[in-house]
């Protein structure tokens, strides 16, 4: 792959994944913006003491951790967020957004498997013919069919599954421009 079809690539997973991120965002104000007083106040104190399933994909910890992490480590664990919300996605895409106005119900799930895509030809650019040594990639996602129970009158899971979605996409846009200014040799890749 030459050098400015690499580049190219990185930046449209940037754009891409900036996009999920604030339509993430978006979503979770419309979704607040549609709730009684009351239950704002219910919610605000839930995600704190929740937690996301995409928590247990191994990841770094803080930005110092982030810093040290390798380029490849960066874009393994940056697909494996974004695999994780393969199912989720449908779920987010069919359930809360029908009384968002997100675009089609079919959009996050279409953004996610292009960026997905993307970031698997950059993870093979990366090893540059040498054979994938991460056992973690074959493993299954501990929470496949996590989602299943949440429905449109499930307020908490509703906003959790937002909640989530926003994070991961924000730590996914962090690593992928780390990954992208550590190609780039420059050695001020401060976040």
């Amino acid at each position: 792959m030459l050098a400015s079809d690499n580049q190219r690539l990185f930046n449209n997973a940037v754009i891409r994944v900036q996009h999920l991120h604030q339509l993430a965002a978006k979503m979770i104000n419309d979704f607040e913006d549609s709730l009684l007083p009351e239950e704002r106040r219910q919610l605000s104190k839930i995600f704190p003491l929740s937690f996301c399933n995409s928590d247990y994909i191994e990841a770094p910890t803080g930005k110092d951790e982030t810093q040290k992490s390798s380029m490849l480590k960066l874009l393994r664990i940056s697909f494996r967020l974004i695999e994780s919300w393969e199912f989720p996605s449908q779920t987010l895409s069919g359930t809360i957004s029908n009384s968002l106005t997100v675009g089609s119900p079919n959009q996050i799930t279409e953004k996610l498997a292009d960026l997905k895509m993307g970031i698997s030809v950059l993870i093979k650019g990366c090893l540059d013919g040498q054979p994938n040594m991460d056992d973690n990639d074959s493993l299954p996602l501990p929470f496949e069919d996590f989602y299943l129970t949440i429905g449109e009158n499930n307020l908490r899971e509703s906003f959790r599954l937002l909640a989530c979605f926003k994070k991961d996409m924000h730590k996914v846009e962090t690593y992928l421009r780390v990954a992208n200014c550590r190609r780039s040799l420059d050695s001020n890749c401060t976040l």
